[in-house]
């Protein structure tokens, strides 16, 4: 897979991730749900932290917005370094499922930091009576402390019960797929995924590769019986 195959998709993945978090931020109040499928849903939430809506401040002693800060920090330097990551892999023709992979998780990684960093200074604040203004007068936040836009859902099991005879759980109820998420998170894990699946493939060289390795190899050999 060449670099311009790589940015043409990492372009793609960010233009969809981008256009559809604006669209759901300028056109839902928070928590806005509609139904799509009986399986599937838009639901807007915004996500302040990291994965799962975890936050630093839970774990540490520091104020909200530093952990945010320090998160939206570190995202990115991930940033740098898995785009250091493709660049070289791409330098080194690894296999084009491993540079898909990689472009796959550097798109997304990229997609949710655009939130992070920009999105508290464009946006005015998103609530269940007032749907946000792009390039607002009074924009909710300041750089670095940007909420993360997810609407995705898929809640395959609404209301399921637990067995009664299920140790801690009987008897409580439960629902299958509980995460809200985005276009962004998804790339981030199909590529993750892909690299799971087919590390094989992904850690081994290209076809093309390895037949023209083959080639020089046999021509090579030639030679030296001449």
């Amino acid at each position: 897979m060449s670099f311009r195959k790589s940015l043409l998709l990492i372009g793609f993945i960010l233009v969809v991730d981008q256009w559809s978090k604006i669209y759901i931020k300028t056109n839902f109040t928070y928590g806005e749900i509609v139904e799509v499928f009986s399986w599937f849903e838009i639901n807007f939430i915004e996500n302040p932290g990291a994965a799962w809506g975890a936050k630093l401040n839970d774990f540490l002693p520091i104020s909200e917005g530093t952990a945010k800060l320090v998160l939206t920090v570190f995202r990115l330097f991930a940033i740098f370094g898995i785009g250091y990551w493709l660049f070289d892999i791409i330098r080194k023709k690894a296999s084009s499922i491993y540079i898909l992979s990689v472009s796959l998780i550097f798109a997304g990684a990229l997609g949710n930091i655009i939130d992070s960093v920009f999105y508290g200074l464009i946006f005015d604040e998103s609530t269940r009576t007032q749907v946000a203004t792009l390039f607002a007068d009074n924009p909710y936040g300041s750089m670095f402390h940007g909420k993360v836009v997810d609407m995705l859902h898929f809640p395959i099991i609404k209301d399921a019960v637990w067995p009664e005879w299920i140790p801690y759980f009987g008897g409580s109820t439960f629902s299958f797929f509980e995460p809200v998420f985005n276009i962004a998170d998804t790339a981030i894990s199909t590529g993750v995924g892909i690299l799971i699946v087919f590390n094989k493939k992904a850690f081994g060289k290209d076809e093309g590769e390895k037949e023209d390795t083959d080639s020089f190899s046999e021509e090579h050999q030639s030679s030296l019986n001449e």
